[in-house]
This record gives C-alpha cells, sequence and structure tokens, in this order.
C-alpha cells in the first residue's frame, strides 16, 4: 500500500541553521531516499520551495479566488513529501522515523487513496478492525459487486525493467 510521509517544518528555523547544517541534513535526506529507493520502497519524493513562493487558489460559487502564500498561517510549513510503498501503517510510520526531517519537524503519514482503480480505504476504519475497502460506484459496477460486499482486490503490480514494481501512473515524473 501507498503511503505519502508529508514533512513539516518550521522555515524560521531552517532559515537560521548554518549553511554547512543544511548541507548535512540534504547529506542525509539523500542518503535515506537513495537506502529507500534501493529497498523498492520510494516511489518519490520531492522537497517544497518557501511557502512564500506558494499560490492558494479557491473556487467558490463558480468564482476562482488566488492568494500569495499559503492555505493557513501555522508553527510549522509543508516542506516536501515521500511517497512510498510500505505493508502497513506500522512499517510506514517506522521509514518515517527514519526521515531526517522529523528531528527538527514532523512527518505526517497518511495512507494514499486508491482512485485510479475505484478503490478507497474507510477512513474511518483504517487501522481500525478490518479496514475494509469501500468501491466508488462505478468500480463496483465494473466488478459487478453485488450491494454490501466488500471490494478487497487490487489490480497486480506492474513490474519495471529491473523487477520491481513500477511507480504508479497517477503520480507524474518529471
Amino acid at each position: 500500500m501507498r503511503y505519502l510521509c508529508l514533512v513539516y517544518g518550521d522555515e524560521a528555523t531552517l532559515d537560521a541553521m548554518p549553511q554547512h547544517e543544511i548541507d548535512a541534513l540534504i547529506d542525509e535526506v539523500l542518503a535515506n531516499n537513495e537506502e529507500l529507493q534501493a529497498s523498492g520502497q520510494l516511489i518519490l519524493a520531492e522537497a517544497l520551495d518557501h511557502v512564500a513562493a506558494a499560490t492558494t487558489v479557491r473556487v467558490r460559487n463558480g468564482r476562482l479566488s488566488a492568494t500569495d502564500g499559503p492555505f493557513a498561517e501555522t508553527n510549522e510549513q509543508l516542506g516536501g513529501f515521500v511517497l512510498i510503498e510500505a505493508r502497513d501503517l506500522n512499517e510506514a510510520t517506522q521509514i518515517a522515523v527514519r526521515i531526517p526531517s522529523a528531528r527538527i519537524g514532523s512527518i505526517e503519514v497518511r495512507p494514499v487513496i486508491d482512485l485510479l482503480h475505484g478503490c478507497r480505504v474507510d477512513a474511518r476504519r483504517a487501522g481500525v478492525g478490518s479496514g475494509a475497502d469501500r468501491c466508488h460506484p462505478r468500480a463496483r459496477r465494473a466488478r459487478r459487486l453485488p450491494p454490501g460486499a466488500r471490494c478487497t482486490s487490487r489490480p497486480p503490480p506492474t513490474a519495471g525493467a529491473n523487477g520491481r514494481r513500477a511507480p504508479p501512473t497517477s503520480v507524474p515524473s518529471n
């Protein structure tokens, strides 16, 4: 299952760090990404520019509103993300604690909803009980599932040239 590790930190703390500490942190992040890549658990990892470079877009009653800056004022800002493959939330959490940025910020770990194949985990039950899947009505019709049946099938992973699971097609590549 895919999990998104959202990396949060205080930009003021990062801005106050000496350059050699920033360089060391970047080296640690890149080394961690290489380890995750070698294990087949890394799908994609990216850092984000400062929130001052952000634009927040809203559409209300058919009208567009674009605002410079982040959506809300917070102590920590979203600084990047790491999209991983893990067996379960426990393994995803164990991967997240190895992300070096966790020492100066926080990592939010969230399951990725598989909209591409029409299934999603019932968030109210994730991690509790069976974590049963629900199907989007189109996927239910395509799979000819009777009402009340659980969508437990997942499409088979596609193998890349190296025999490992290829990144999902819904993730844009640069």
